[in-house]
Formats: structure tokens, C-alpha cells, sequence
């Protein structure tokens, strides 16, 4: 009777399924791109045969952004700045870094011989501008680690560095693990977004698994029967909420940030750990209202919700669910130093003396710099919706950071 009610669950909900499609207004792919998709199709496909037929969504999307020599991240394909498929918040202005850089330099006061900590740092922009801000005000690090999995970005970054502050080569180290005791401040800007998230759907009885599997050389969803670590984080998430999700709601989980997030608090002995990313706590984040998820794709600076469509040549991200890393803080015997979105984090650690010399420039330099604040601070813009939760280990001062507009309490 059991299996019987899970099959009439299947049925019933796979009408839900979304239609794999690409969105329309999508730029054109050029041949070379289109090749390169369908060897990461083929490499999937054979990994779905060797599967018996079907994914997990978290396992499509890690070979789709990380299969050695073919992942989105890990092949050589131009994905951040102008030319690529996104912009992060270092590449739309100077002003976040150096910003930044004010605030690691707070933290850096309390801690002697402290370092800098960089996880995924993209094509290098914020280690050069948080580097040159910190050279010019006499507080550089004693390090600057950079901990990336991308050979190709690796390379980037190293030829970037080089380029632009080759004053600091010295400083500058690449670390393919977490350094043990680790002093210092840790910077995770725009990473947690991208690690593998499963995706659900709730049923009146059950928790089902939205899997992937093939048709015609094409991707498709598929109805599963839930495994018990994601049922179970489904259920916990109810608990947490006090509240049952409506029968057809549907979103993700996460089941590798908790353990990414431990990881990295663990690796910190003394000092901060700041996550900068788009993402809300628990109850946003599950609120009934938002009953499709948080999934976003980015390709050629559209965004969209089909990961399904271009593997291996656009990003696959989900929004943040901030509070499962200020729970595993917790358990971790941690602090939570803070949590606040972009606009107040970059106000209260120092934003208006960066600049300070602003009517002095030219008008069309003043324009491009109120266009950049704009997109920085407005809450249409990257204000609101892109936040930072700061976690802690040791005797530190209140940073500025958090000094208005904390909001931990949501989480």
C-alpha cells in the first residue's frame, strides 16, 4: 500500500514539474559554446547511465559548474565582468573593496600578525583593491590567502595580481585547503550562492526529490521518492517554522552548506568570518508566499530559472538561507558578530570617506561614481537583497559593520 500511495504522489505532482525551456530574450550562443555544452551534456548523460536513470539536482548542478576540465567554474570561459555572465559587487565598483578593506583593518587592529583569508576569488579584483587599500593606509596583512578550486581562475588571478599590484606577489598565496588556526579575517563574497542545493517538492504526506534524467539529448525532471537526509532537512525546516509547507510547495536545500559553513569555522582560531551574498534567514527564505524557490541563473548578464538548459556554460545559483549558518555557528561555539544588508554594511564601515574628494572630480567621473553607489546601496539594486552575517572567534571589539540595522534576530 505504501509504494502504491508514493507512486499516486508521484503522479500527482509531475504535472508540477517545471517545463524545461530556455527563457525567451536569451542572447545567442556561439558555436564554440555550444560545443563545449554538449560535451558537459554527454559527461552528464553518462553519469545519469551509470546512476541507473536518474540525478540528484545537486549532483547535475555540481558537474555542471565543477566537473574537472569541462565545469562552468573550472574551464576557461570568461564568467565575471562585462564580458562574461554576471557582474559581482568588487567588479561594479572600487568602493566595495577598498570599504571592505577599512573593515578587515578594524579586525586586523586586534589581532597581531593577523591574515586575510579570500575563498573563491574570482578574477582577483577585490584581493587587488582590498591590497592596495590596506598598502595605502600601512595595515597590510601578513598574508593574503587565496583558497580556489578553479585552475583556470587560479591562473587569473595570479596574471591579474601580478599585473596590477605587483608590489604585493609577496603577500599574495594560493591554498588548495582550510589552513588549521587560522587568525585573522576569512572573506566569502558571492560562494555560498553556488554550492550544490537539492530542490523539493511537499506533498500532503511526503517530501519528494526533484531528480534529473534525459530524453532526446535533452534534460528533464523528475519525480523521486525524497532520501531521508533531504526528508528529514525538509521536516526540520517545518519545525523550525512552526508551520507545515502547503502541499505543492516547492524549493531548495542546501545540504552541503552546513558542512561548508563548519568547515570554514572551524578553520578559524581567532578572528571573523564575513559571508557577503544574496540570501534572507529562515522564515523569508520559507515564507508561503515564495513557494517556487530561489533558483537563478545568470547567462551573458540575463537572469533566469532554467539551469537545465546551457550546462556548463552558465551559472547555476540558489539565494541563501543565512540561518543554517548562523545555527552551525552556534554549535560550533562561535559568535554571531552580526547580520545586515549591503547598503548598511557598506554605510557603516565607512563608505562616504572613500569619497571624500568627490566634488573635485570630474563631472563625468561624478556620474560614474553616483552610479556606482546607486547600484551598490539602493535596495532596487544590490542594497537590500544581498546581505553580510558576520561570525566570530575571540576577544574582538564590536566591528563597525553592524552598528545599525543588525538584524541577527531573524535568524
Amino acid at each position: 500500500k505504501r509504494k502504491i500511495h508514493s507512486c499516486y504522489c508521484l503522479l500527482l505532482f509531475e504535472s508540477m514539474l517545471p517545463e524545461v525551456k530556455s527563457p525567451a530574450g536569451l542572447p545567442k550562443t556561439d558555436p564554440e559554446s555550444i560545443i563545449h555544452s554538449a560535451r558537459v551534456r554527454d559527461y552528464i548523460f553518462s553519469k545519469i547511465d551509470l546512476a541507473g536513470g536518474s540525478i540528484s539536482f545537486a549532483e547535475y548542478m555540481h558537474d555542471a559548474l565543477y566537473a574537472p576540465g569541462l565545469g562552468y567554474y573550472v574551464a576557461g570561459m570568461t564568467k565575471f565582468g562585462r564580458n562574461g555572465d554576471f557582474v559581482t559587487a568588487p567588479e561594479v565598483s572600487h568602493l566595495y573593496g577598498r570599504v571592505l578593506a577599512n573593515q578587515c583593518a578594524q579586525i586586523l587592529d586586534s589581532i597581531p600578525n593577523g591574515s586575510i583569508l579570500e575563498v573563491g576569488a574570482g578574477t582577483g579584483i577585490l584581493a587587488i583593491t582590498i591590497l592596495k587599500k590596506l598598502g595605502e593606509i600601512g595595515q597590510l596583512p601578513s598574508s593574503y590567502k587565496i583558497l580556489e578550486v578553479s585552475p583556470d581562475l587560479i591562473e587569473r588571478q595570479r596574471k591579474n595580481i601580478s599585473m596590477e599590484v605587483p608590489e604585493f606577489n609577496s603577500v599574495v598565496t594560493w591554498i588548495d585547503t582550510l589552513p588549521a588556526d587560522f587568525e585573522g579575517v576569512i572573506l566569502a563574497n558571492e560562494v555560498a550562492d553556488a554550492l550544490p542545493f537539492e530542490r523539493f517538492i511537499r506533498t500532503k504526506s511526503d517530501v519528494l526529490e526533484v531528480g534529473v534524467t534525459y530524453s532526446d539529448k535533452n534534460f528533464i525532471y523528475q519525480m523521486r521518492p525524497a532520501k531521508d537526509q533531504l526528508k528529514e532537512s525538509v521536516l526540520n525546516i517545518e519545525n523550525q517554522l512552526d508551520a507545515r509547507l502547503a502541499e505543492g510547495y516547492s524549493s531548495e536545500v542546501s545540504l552541503t552548506l552546513e558542512a561548508w559553513g563548519r568547515d570554514l569555522i572551524t578553520s578559524l582560531n581567532h578572528g571573523i568570518l564575513l559571508v557577503l551574498d544574496y540570501g534572507l534567514g529562515m522564515r523569508d527564505y520559507y515564507h508561503s508566499e515564495r513557494d517556487q524557490g530561489w533558483i537563478r541563473c545568470h547567462y551573458k548578464h540575463h537572469a533566469h530559472e532554467e539551469p537545465l538548459i546551457f550546462p556548463g556554460i552558465q551559472d547555476i545559483t540558489s539565494w541563501v538561507n543565512f540561518s543554517i549558518l548562523a545555527r552551525v555557528a552556534i554549535q560550533c561555539g562561535a559568535k554571531i558578530s552580526g547580520f545586515t544588508n549591503q547598503s548598511n554594511f557598506l554605510i557603516n564601515s565607512g563608505l562616504e570617506k572613500e569619497f571624500v574628494n568627490f566634488k573635485h572630480l570630474s563631472t563625468r567621473d561624478q556620474l560614474t561614481l553616483s552610479k556606482e553607489i546607486k547600484v551598490l546601496t539602493l535596495p532596487s539594486e544590490m542594497g537590500e537583497n544581498f546581505k553580510c552575517l558576520g561570525i566570530q572567534k575571540g576577544n574582538l571589539p564590536v566591528i563597525n559593520a553592524f552598528s545599525n540595522g543588525n538584524r541577527s534576530h531573524i535568524l
